[in-house]
């Protein structure tokens, strides 16, 4: 079973691209709220998240279950920004949202992903290209039998044979 798509627009980068902000929490010792400083992704990342998220087809999202490969090869509109791959691979999980209920809250699953979590990704291959008029990512997912998880470990066979029946 094999999972291929394209996702329109160039992805921000995620680690290059945090914003500081105050949010205000409760001490855990006092229950007093106290204002601190916490790192959030930019606007351009929740934006291009919100983007991706329209676009998974609904045949992708399969909510694989297991250890997965996942080939994308992203489109830039220039040579400026780096690599950065793991917005896409954040969108491409479950996405939850906390909802209250009485007085507590509860996790409710929003948006189903092509796999469960993006922990589940043993073996990345992540190419470069650029295309000035259409930045995209096209995005391969293949689920990794348990013989096939020793071998995405194993340096000595090729990385991007997969790519190859594309």
């Amino acid at each position: 079973m094999r999972i291929e798509f394209t996702i329109i627009g160039q992805p921000a980068s995620k680690a290059n691209s945090r914003e500081i902000v105050a949010r205000k929490v409760r001490s855990k010792t006092t229950g007093d709220l106290q204002t601190r400083p916490m790192s959030i992704k930019s606007e351009a990342a929740r934006e291009y998240e919100k983007a991706v998220l329209k676009q998974v087809p609904p045949k992708a999202r399969q909510r694989l279950v297991g250890p997965v490969r996942v080939a994308i090869r992203i489109w830039y509109a220039s040579e400026r920004p780096d690599l950065d791959e793991s917005v896409i691979l954040d969108c491409l999980q479950d996405q939850y949202e906390w909802v209250k209920r009485g007085t507590g809250e509860k996790k409710v699953l929003v948006h189903r992903g092509c796999y469960r979590n993006d922990r589940q990704v043993r073996q990345k291959v992540i190419l470069h290209g650029i295309d000035r008029h259409n930045p995209r990512a096209h995005i391969i997912i293949e689920p990794l039998q348990m013989q096939q998880v020793e071998l995405a470990l194993d340096l000595s066979t090729d990385p991007f044979e997969f790519l190859d029946t594309a």
